[in-house]
């Protein structure tokens, strides 16, 4: 109950921010816009950079919506959309992962980048993707398939030591091979998801994808270290790692 006070204060303080700085800010749906999650844009007329969000195996929740806010008063046109929605899923945050492809996972972000792409306050040449935690693997395949995306930021991927499978058949380390954008990659020497040697074979193969790569080492947080609804949550390092990932994107997407 503490940490759901706390977001939603967070929130509030945010959008009254975002009043003040014209940041226009409301729940995305089907029905309206072909597609359900959350969006924050700044109102401008000229367009601008964006980001896709995608969320982790929690889904979209109250501070996922604060970090669409946080990028969206970096002057980014922010989209985080539900993919479970998106998919038909509505029994449970990890029952999703355990039916749907990798190739299911692209095609509902591809609609995604598409509705972020097309609109009007957004340059779509200057757009990147942002994953956290299952969105950080889901991520990596959505990049490797879209070479137009300019930028890529991972918190802490979840990424395993696993073999191909019917809903998995390219192991990231493999995939991060197509990139054709920057990356920038956050882990910790704790996570229970990504081990040190699983972290260090995505370290290498990003590596040798001839893209440049930004790659941070935290050795005292775990996995999900820079989301506040997390049993890991670490406040100072997760700052520490929103600066840096807010320096990244003004330099691959032109926004400083």
């Amino acid at each position: 109950m503490a940490c759901h006070r706390l977001i939603q204060r967070d929130i509030e303080t945010l959008l009254g921010g975002l009043e003040a700085m014209k940041i226009i800010n409301r729940d995305l749906s089907p029905e309206k816009d072909g597609i359900p999650g959350y969006i924050a844009h700044p109102d401008r007329k000229e367009p601008g950079p964006g980001v896709l969000i995608v969320h982790h195996h929690f889904g979209v929740t109250g501070n996922m919506k604060v970090n669409v806010c946080k990028f969206a008063k970096l002057g980014y046109s922010t989209i985080v959309p539900d993919l479970y929605k998106m998919l038909g899923e509505f029994d449970g945050v990890h029952e999703a992962q355990k039916k749907t492809t990798d190739g299911q996972f692209i095609e509902v972000l591809n609609q995604s980048w598409r509705y972020l792409t097309t609109r009007a306050e957004v340059d779509s040449k200057r757009c990147a993707v942002v994953g956290y935690c299952m969105g950080g693997r889901i991520g990596i395949h959505f990049v490797a398939a879209t070479p137009s995306v300019r930028a890529f930021v991972g918190y802490y991927p979840s990424v395993r030591e696993e073999g191909p499978s019917q809903l998995r058949p390219r192991h990231p380390n493999d995939v991060v091979k197509d990139f054709k954008c920057p990356s920038q990659i956050f882990f910790g020497a704790q996570d229970h998801v990504a081990s040190i040697p699983v972290q260090q074979q995505l370290m290498a193969s990003l590596q040798s994808n001839g893209q440049p790569l930004d790659w941070h080492f935290f050795h005292r947080v775990g996995h999900g270290f820079a989301m506040a609804d997390g049993d890991c949550y670490d406040p100072v390092l997760a700052e520490s790692a929103w600066g840096l990932t807010a320096n990244f994107l003004a330099k691959e997407l032109d926004n400083q």
